[in-house]
């Protein structure tokens, strides 16, 4: 059991690590020294870091499909999935997954290959829930589901990036926008 608690420990640490100065930047002797053990400790959870990179994805993609498999409305699943994304995120934080596309073509394949995977869950995961918001009339149904995905995760994303360089949150102005903008109840047809 201490075992496993330990890989999550690390599993943790990284994430955080990941959201303060990204992928790249974390080396196995800053997670030993802020765990308080050998990085050989770290080595025989994840033998490269490319396993604990991967690890780390893997984390995430549950934590998506715990979110596409709720049964909460699109409205709470909306507001759910953007305040997860950004509820651990500091005006100076990044978000891990944006941290590793940076870094893209240095990551080795299978590691890309887990990226792209993990991409595409989180923008499937919000299309599935635009596409109910359709359904509850949160969002137009004439919305494109896929592009407002894109669109919100790239808003919310960049707000991040943007809120590192200045140093403010930028948030609150992004989901304001869209609030006023995007997500709009459905409006009756005039002669209708």
């Amino acid at each position: 059991m201490e075992k496993e608690n330990r890989k999550a420990q690390i599993v943790e640490l990284t994430l955080q690590l990941m959201r303060s100065k990204g992928y790249v930047a974390i080396s196995y002797d800053d997670l030993a020294k802020q765990l308080g053990v050998t990085k050989a400790s770290i080595h025989y959870h994840f033998e490269k870091k490319e396993d604990l990179g991967a690890a780390v994805i893997e984390r995430i993609i549950r934590s998506l499909q715990r979110t596409s498999q709720s049964t909460e409305s699109a409205d709470v699943k909306l507001k759910e999935f953007i305040a997860y994304r950004t509820s651990r995120l500091g005006c100076h934080a990044i978000c891990p997954i944006s941290s590793l596309q940076a870094d893209f073509v240095s990551l080795p394949e299978g590691l890309q290959m887990k990226l792209q995977e993990v991409c595409q869950l989180e923008l499937q995961t919000l299309t599935d829930i635009l596409e109910a918001g359709k359904l509850e009339q949160l969002i137009l149904p004439s919305e494109n589901a896929p592009a407002l995905a894109a669109l919100i995760l790239s808003s919310i994303k960049g707000a991040m990036q943007y809120g590192r360089v200045f140093g403010i949150d930028m948030y609150p102005q992004v989901i304001q926008q869209f609030n006023r903008l995007l997500l709009k109840r459905i409006e009756p047809e005039v002669g209708a």
